[in-house]
């Protein structure tokens, strides 16, 4: 059993939070919808000071996602913006080496500083959390190479006491899986596509449609590789759900369907980095 974070520990966690945030008295956050900077927005907005939060829209951001930005901005009635960003026109970002993400959060953040230098924002600031600097995320480089702070790192907050102060404040977003680019879903070397990313998108929605929580849908070429939670396994191959799923996602232009038995594993495909390093 997961022990819950302790009450009176993440409630000064918190207030040392949005004290930082005071210090850094003007700044644009790099809003994505997801559970991270979610929470940040909640403690922009009890730190009061000049804010914009701006989303960053691109092929590779899930609908859900965008929607989600949105609606979270005008509940806290912070000020927000949406922006296009043009990794898809990088050749390096679309030949999607181990490197991808760092281009494409480049790409970001050279738009966000464009935004904040032009306005009078001093900072720009991202929802990283500290359980982000156990996996491989070359997006931390361009992190550096443009200045971007990440508070709830410096601060030391984890994605369980995000998790449990976000149902403590009311947030929708506590409980919503991770959801990162779809880009993510392309293992290394296979070009990054808006074909591919529309495939992907819409394997997807397929199987959250039928019930299906926190998931993946890997595309290796012309095969789909569905990953799930373990209890989701079963039901996934039961006759009518299987039957189901294989029809939607050849109609979408799988040519192949499979389920991966191991289940969902968040970064599972930089496994083929670490096997390549051996």
């Amino acid at each position: 059993m997961i022990q819950k974070p302790d009450s009176d520990f993440i409630d000064k966690k918190y207030s040392t939070l949005v004290s930082y945030l005071k210090s850094l008295k003007t700044v644009v956050l790099a809003y994505s919808g997801g559970v991270d900077s979610t929470f940040l927005l909640k403690a922009l907005s009890d730190a009061q000071i000049p804010a914009l939060a701006v989303t960053a829209k691109s092929p590779s951001m899930p609908v859900d996602d965008y929607n989600r930005c949105v609606s979270m901005t005008l509940q806290f009635k912070v000020p927000s913006r949406t922006i296009e960003t043009d990794e898809m026109k990088d050749e390096r970002y679309v030949a999607n080496t181990h490197e991808r993400c760092f281009y494409c959060k480049s790409e970001l953040f050279t738009k966000l500083r464009a935004v904040a230098e032009a306005e009078g924002y001093e900072y720009v600031i991202d929802g990283s959390n500290t359980d982000d600097l156990s996996d491989y995320r070359p997006g931390f480089k361009a992190k550096e190479r443009f200045r971007v702070k990440s508070p709830l790192i410096e601060i030391g907050i984890t994605k369980a006491e995000i998790r449990a102060l976000s149902q403590r404040f009311g947030l929708s977003t506590w409980d919503i899986p991770s959801s990162p680019c779809l880009a993510s879903r392309l293992p290394y070397g296979e070009r990054v596509t808006e074909e591919a990313l529309r495939m992907i998108s819409e394997a997807e929605h397929v199987l959250k449609a039928l019930g299906f929580g926190e998931l993946r849908v890997r595309k290796h070429g012309d095969m789909a590789r569905i990953e799930l939670h373990e209890g989701d396994i079963e039901r996934c191959t039961r006759t009518d759900i299987r039957e189901k799923i294989v029809q939607e996602l050849k109609s979408i232009g799988f040519l192949y369907v499979s389920c991966d038995l191991e289940g969902y594993v968040s970064g599972k495909l930089n496994r083929a980095l670490k096997s390549t390093e051996q």
